[in-house]
């Protein structure tokens, strides 16, 4: 059996596909707990492709509800996890959807979960924040959630939009967003598991990098 085909099985067996509580047009493989999930993975990360982290769900929301910010355009959804937001843009019409993240299992779990929405992504395993990507649009789930990484994800977001990219980023009430780089286009009320966040709704917002 090749690794991927093992990981595939390992997703499948440990999530359950489901509606996606604030973008209900998306099916995610979605596990019931983060902890038990990432001790079985053994890996030095939690398992970020196993939910439908709220940053995520309002940049999904976002692009479904102005499908013509992403249409016919080349779309790089970084750090991508479960596919969630990569998926909504192909769903809205996008020309190409790259789907990037640094964790291998993330790009299995994303192709379960587009081909159960009838879509397909392009997979990259990379970390390009020192780069620039040939996108027109670049989208980002939550991708502030501490300093290290926001330090890191600030100057290629910020390259990007320089570049001329639209680049739109979801922020579920995350400290280290920095705000001045950014236009609000929308805040919405997201469910949540509480076993990721404390509580069953996060405020989250939706920005534009100037």
């Amino acid at each position: 059996m090749s690794w991927e085909v093992a990981v595939e099985a390992f997703v499948r067996e440990h999530t359950t596909a489901r509606a996606t509580g604030f973008v209900p047009e998306i099916v995610l493989r979605v596990a019931e707990d983060v902890t038990p999930l990432w001790e079985l993975t053994g890996a030095p990360e939690p398992p970020f492709w196993a939910f439908p982290w709220a940053g995520g769900q309002g940049v999904a929301r976002f692009v479904l509800d102005n499908p013509e910010l992403v249409a016919g355009k080349r779309v790089f959804d970084l750090a991508c996890g479960s596919g969630l937001v990569g998926i909504a843009a192909a769903l809205a019409g996008a020309s190409a959807v790259t789907a990037c993240d640094v964790d291998e299992m993330a790009l299995v779990a994303a192709g379960i979960n587009a081909a159960a929405n009838g879509v397909s992504l392009t997979p990259l395993v990379a970390d390009v924040l020192g780069s620039t990507v040939d996108a027109e649009v670049v989208v980002a789930g939550d991708v502030f959630y501490d300093k290290d990484m926001a330090a890191e994800v600030g100057p290629f977001l910020s390259r990007m939009a320089a570049g001329g990219a639209v680049v739109l980023v979801g922020d579920p009430s995350r400290p280290y967003l920095p705000r001045e780089r950014f236009d609000l286009l929308a805040r919405y009320d997201v469910p949540v598991p509480r076993s990721l966040e404390g509580v069953t709704v996060l405020s989250t917002t939706v920005w534009r990098a100037r």
